[in-house]
């Protein structure tokens, strides 16, 4: 696991005698809450950071926990937010003005923003723990009694960052980590009878996972494909794609079991991965220290990638936040790039049902706050579809921001009995969104450029039709090039225009002045 040596004892203990104040302190963002309170928002992505240098602009990332300041619309709360670098005021602005009915003025003065000015690539919360001064700043100006912290993904770290401050942390405690893991997700899925795919126990070496797909193969001797995955990888950018049917000549009733192994050994060496600079030297060299799972490909003509998501309450209990269908790119298929809300109808409450039982046995072993359960949807000759698990996440994910800037939005709420989005009119709204509009020619535009284009092209979120686009990962566009983008309709054919429409507005206004340019 990343993070910081564990912490001693005695802090441990700090950390639970801290939590268990958090159920008098949090309360659901639904509720209108006039009590003062502060809250500690650390967006540092405390994930493996090799594999997060995979993913173009990851530092911006931290920027997507701004959906947050939907708390602001609370008069006596304050936000304390965290960034490795300061964010611009064009962007804070940007999103004080989504406030539905809030004084920008009113709530910019209850936002606290703090910066560790470090743009290296390591997690913002180790980034905070190592500038005590920056921690005093921070302890000074909280109200510790009336205060907690949530974060995007929790480690060892974040427990020793809220120990510092001395406020609990609304989010997992790192000792049940091993639960969001690729192997763990497993052993979850097995206990709450949720289905999914055939595949083999952790493995901590080449051997180990070599045997473990042979296993695999022997039992499934049709397998066509097996996905190789690191334990700790997300987005897809851990996974690779093993191949069997070049191997036909040592298959399950063809060969003996030790040709076998040794033929998925030397075949490991051509793995199809989804980055294009990743090799099997620097691959193999990730099993030992992160672990690695084999399991079933599970092929089909039509495939879908439901994910739904849900929250652990202080109080244990569990509640169904959305439902969504990923859009997934990627050599093969397996990389998030962005997701449709809802999920297909023919499928959305089935996810809940998985979902909601996958949460029970997490709460059961004392998880807390947000997850999510990603899917593969397999349609069926008879027109059902085919739903197999494929892994928790124990964090916020690409899915959170897009709907909690929904909430933002029109203050509406999830409707459990249809899997729909329902306004304060009851109306249902539809979204598309993504992390990974990426195009070279946007290369340069400033975050007050992309605000004249969203001007002077309407590209902005209407607050009276409730429909619109809503962009963020700003500060990832002039380096990058890459921006992150939410379509709000009345109906799913509508958001998909909405989206559409803003790409082409996007690449219309950078040719423009590539062309001018280069005349």
């Amino acid at each position: 696991m990343l993070g910081v040596a564990l912490a001693p004892m005695l802090e441990v203990d700090q950390f639970h005698s801290l939590q268990a104040q958090l159920a008098n302190r949090w309360m659901a963002v639904d509720h209108f809450d006039q009590r003062p309170h502060d809250i500690v928002i650390v967006p540092s992505l405390s994930l493996d950071q090799q594999e997060l240098l995979k993913i173009k602009g990851a530092i911006h990332y931290e920027e997507r926990l701004l959906f947050s300041l939907i708390r602001l619309q609370n008069p006596n709360t304050r936000l304390i937010y965290i960034t490795s670098e300061p964010i611009p005021e064009t962007i804070v602005e940007y999103y004080l003005k989504l406030l539905p009915d809030i004084p920008v003025s009113h709530a910019r003065n209850r936002l606290l923003l703090f910066s560790t000015h470090d743009s290296s690539s390591r997690p913002l919360t180790q980034k905070i723990l190592e500038r005590p001064r920056l921690l005093a700043r921070i302890r000074q100006a909280l109200r510790a009694e009336d205060a907690y912290m949530t974060c995007f993904n929790s480690t060892s770290m974040e427990r020793d960052l809220a120990v510092a401050l001395g406020i609990p942390l609304l989010a997992l405690d790192p000792d049940l980590l091993h639960w969001g893991t690729k192997s763990g997700s497993r052993q979850i899925f097995a206990e709450a009878n949720v289905p999914h795919p055939d595949g083999c126990p952790e493995a901590w070496t080449v051997d180990e996972l070599v045997a473990g797909a042979a296993e695999l193969w022997e039992r499934q001797p049709h397998l066509k494909r097996m996905v190789v995955k690191l334990n700790e990888g997300f987005s897809g950018q851990g996974n690779a794609l093993l191949d069997l049917r070049p191997l036909s000549h040592v298959a399950p009733g063809v060969a003996s079991s030790a040709e076998r192994q040794e033929a998925i050994a030397q075949a490991m060496h051509n793995l199809s991965f989804q980055c294009d600079t990743e090799t099997w030297e620097y691959y193999s060299r990730r099993i030992p220290e992160l672990g690695a799972i084999v399991e079933a490909f599970i092929e089909g003509e039509e495939k879908r990638s439901p994910s739904v998501q849900a929250r652990i309450n202080p109080d244990g209990s569990v509640e169904i936040l959305s439902t969504h269908d990923q859009i997934l790119g990627g050599p093969d298929g397996q990389i998030f790039l962005g997701c449709n809300f809802p999920a297909d109808e023919a499928y959305r409450l089935q996810l809940q049902d998985y979902g909601y039982a996958v949460g029970e046995l997490l709460a059961e072993k004392g998880a807390l706050e947000r997850f999510s359960v990603d899917f593969l949807a397999i349609h069926q000759p008879d027109g059902s579809w085919d739903i197999q698990a494929i892994e928790i996440n124990l964090r916020k994910g690409g899915t959170t921001h897009p709907f909690m800037t929904l909430k933002l939005l029109t203050g509406g709420r999830f409707d459990r009995k249809t899997g729909l989005f329902l306004n304060q009119r009851n109306e249902p709204k539809y979204y598309v969104a993504t992390d990974n509009l990426q195009n070279d020619r946007y290369k340069g535009l400033l975050p007050e450029d992309l605000m004249d284009i969203i001007v002077q092209n309407r590209l902005y979120f209407s607050s009276s039709l409730e429909t619109g686009c809503v962009f963020h990962l700003i500060g990832c566009l002039s380096e990058y090039g890459k921006l992150g983008m939410l379509s709000v309709g009345n109906s799913p054919e509508e958001a998909q225009a909405i989206y559409d429409r803003a790409i082409h507005v996007l690449d219309v206004e950078t040719q423009e002045y590539t062309d001018e340019y280069v005349s």
